[in-house]
């Protein structure tokens, strides 16, 4: 039996590694062209650059691409769409999962539809032209929230339903407020949750490419992922610099989930279950 299990676990650990290989070479296919000349590039194989490595790619994509501006306009979207979006599910959960009332639970369970439902381009270009804030900032950041805020509701009612009322019941006798009691006793105690829906919220709008495509119509209020695109349509035959560029954009999503794929597990596990 030692032996028949000793094997599963390797035959496991090999193809876990296979796919593993499998699924990381695309990325070194970018991180190995983006150092290379334009005619090494052309090739796009996987063979290591020559000597001298060709570093200048990344400077002249940062210069030509506007990377530097389209990096702090998805910094800027990506943060405010993540303090929306956590702040105000937050409070959607709290009162949805606390007030069990029919009315409540209608609102959820409407609330929650809008994970399956598609999005309708025509008629939030008339709603944010009705309110003046088509090609803006702060409706690009109010639209992301809005996107978001359906799945994060979802994911943080599942961990204030297992917050004990007692708590909300003895700060309350405790001369506790509704607005001490939520941000004093609650929200201390969904830290696995909101770091979870920090990090997703912040990875679905840095990688959203099709909304600032309609709504932003200012090169100079894109995010990188348009400037991919456009970077992409003057310098498609200049592989060395498409994969610099991409490597480029991709990397923040790369280290944030580097950093909080341990909150994303723990946070997806632990909300899966209520006791």
């Amino acid at each position: 039996m030692k032996i028949k299990k000793t094997l599963q676990n390797i035959i496991t650990n090999i193809l876990a590694w296979i796919f593993s290989a499998i699924c990381l070479i695309p990325l070194l296919l970018i991180l190995f062209n983006s150092m290379k000349d334009k005619k090494a590039a052309a090739e796009m194989n996987l063979h290591l650059p020559n000597l001298p490595i060709q570093l200048q790619n990344y400077m002249v994509v940062i210069e030509k691409g506007k990377l530097a501006q389209s990096f702090l306009n998805s910094l800027l979207y990506s943060t405010g769409s993540v303090i929306l979006c956590v702040l105000l599910a937050s409070l959607a959960a709290y009162v949805l999962s606390r007030n069990q009332s029919k009315l409540n639970k209608f609102l959820y369970m409407y609330l929650v539809m809008g994970i399956a439902l598609p999005i309708n381009y025509v008629a939030l270009t008339k709603v944010l032209m009705a309110l003046h804030l088509n090609n803006t900032r702060i409706g690009i950041i109010l639209l992301y929230t809005a996107m978001q805020l359906p799945f994060m509701t979802f994911l943080i009612h599942g961990f204030v339903a297992k917050i004990p009322t007692e708590l909300d019941e003895a700060a309350v006798i405790d001369g506790c407020g509704p607005t001490r009691l939520f941000f004093t006793i609650i929200l201390p105690l969904l830290k696995p949750a909101i770091a979870t829906a920090v990090v997703l919220t912040f990875l679905n709008t840095w990688n959203e490419f099709v909304s600032p495509l309609y709504f932003l119509n200012s090169s100079d209020m894109w995010p990188m992922t348009l400037s991919v695109y456009n970077f992409f349509g003057m310098y498609f035959k200049d592989w060395n610099l498409v994969c610099a560029d991409i490597l480029l954009t991709s990397l923040p999503v790369i280290l944030v989930y580097l950093l909080g794929q341990k909150y994303i597990v723990a946070g997806m596990t632990t909300g899966a279950v209520k006791g």
